[in-house]
């Protein structure tokens, strides 16, 4: 179960939080973060499995207690407001093979922007947080 976990746990930052997979890559501690992760998760895997649960359930669970700090994805977030404001910036990139690369440097200059708003699950529909967003987004690709 322990590298089910791990491949999805992976997975999920690589589709979800690449700057993290980036940062982890670059320091050389993927290994250690995903082991520190199921490390952390085993004593609930291990009481949802005496409790007879369904493997996929316990998975699932599991996933998302890892994941929580992670969520909202900044990188989602951005990717989103570019693809939906600055369309053809967004293809352009895209075309290019540079889109994730740029979205990651994005997340940096915007990073006082997402601390300012306390970015969360709660505010991420938050008008003016995408419109100060916009705006950075905006003067980046200037």
């Amino acid at each position: 179960m322990q590298s089910m976990l791990k491949e999805k746990l992976w997975a999920y930052i690589v589709h979800n939080n690449p700057e993290l997979m980036v940062s982890l890559q670059e320091d050389f501690s993927v290994t250690k973060y995903l082991g520190e992760k199921i490390s952390s998760i085993m004593p609930m895997a291990e009481q949802l499995l005496s409790e007879n649960r369904p493997l996929y359930s316990i998975e699932e669970i599991c996933l998302d207690s890892m994941t929580e700090e992670l969520k909202p994805s900044r990188y989602l977030y951005i990717h989103t407001v570019i693809e939906e404001e600055f369309n053809l910036d967004y293809e352009r990139l895209k075309e290019n093979g540079v889109l994730t690369y740029e979205v990651i440097n994005l997340i940096e200059a915007c990073k006082d922007i997402f601390n300012d708003f306390g970015f969360s699950r709660e505010n991420e529909e938050d008008r003016h947080l995408k419109y100060a967003i916009i705006g950075q987004v905006h003067q980046y690709l200037l």
